[in-house]
């Protein structure tokens, strides 16, 4: 009857906190927090931001910052901080405002964290998920260097001072920033990435083939098609192993089936 609600509070610089509030008393009770450990804890601050890309889209973005870094709350750093490019797999998925534990992990150790939905991220209608067609290593690549460019002219980091790193295809992302934009990043940690497009598809099991006939083949390429597969390992890192020069940490799952 709709007399109670158990409400979620997410304010990001401490730990997600349940309620249950009673509708006809107005009444707001804490039940319990997720991670009791932490409350009264120094935790980072989380600010969205827009960053457009050199073509025009809007890419929704969020910025964690260490305590004490923003003395002022202008969602700026005091001083340009070392940064990290986290970047989110899927890739249609999607980054979200709310406590994350990997950007407090970062954060607590001083880095700026900046996590950007670039193209083809879902939840942001069907033409952004469009841009992203065919578009692995690049467009989908420009975004995530627009979003480094974005916080060097923010001055939230500086040039020499940007990590990228990511699981799945944030590490296809990690891998395709240090061999295909080396000069752009310092470092990066590439977690279960595909370094070769080609026998990442071909390594799919064969109950996938629905999600590829509809997905894969369509928004990244076919590699029964000669065309498409060269198009697809003109895109993978592997090809491009020689221009890799700065330090890279791979961290592979002994039971990830591709």
């Amino acid at each position: 009857d709709k007399r109670l609600w158990t409400v979620m509070v997410d304010r990001v610089p401490e730990p997600v906190a349940f309620h249950l509030y009673d509708r006809p008393g107005k009444k707001l009770t804490k039940l319990f927090t997720t991670r009791p450990e932490l409350e009264g804890k120094a935790l980072a601050s989380m600010h969205p931001v827009e960053i457009k890309s050199r073509d025009g889209l809007t890419l929704v973005a969020y910025l964690s910052l260490p305590p004490g870094t923003d003395k002022d709350g202008n969602g700026r750093p005091d001083k340009p901080l070392p940064m990290v490019l986290n970047v989110h797999g899927g890739p249609w998925a999607r980054d979200e405002f709310g406590y994350h534990g990997e950007y407090q992990w970062l954060a607590n150790r001083g880095y700026a964290v900046l996590a950007v939905n670039y193209r083809g991220s879902s939840g942001f209608g069907k033409n952004f998920m469009n841009a992203a067609t065919r578009e692995f290593a690049g467009k989908m690549h420009d975004d995530l260097i627009d979003a480094v460019n974005w916080a060097v002219r923010e001055n939230v980091t500086t040039r020499d001072k940007v990590a990228i790193y990511g699981g799945s295809y944030g590490g296809y992302a990690t891998l395709t920033g240090l061999t295909f934009t080396p000069e752009v990043f310092a470092c990066g940690v590439d977690i279960v990435g595909p370094s070769n497009l080609i026998t990442l598809i071909e390594s799919f099991p064969a109950y996938w083939q629905p999600f590829l006939e509809g997905t894969w083949y369509k928004r990244v390429g076919d590699p029964r098609n000669e065309d498409d597969r060269k198009m697809l390992l003109s895109r993978s890192p592997i090809t491009k192993i020689d221009q890799l020069r700065k330090p890279l940490l791979i961290a592979q799952c002994a039971n990830d089936p591709r």
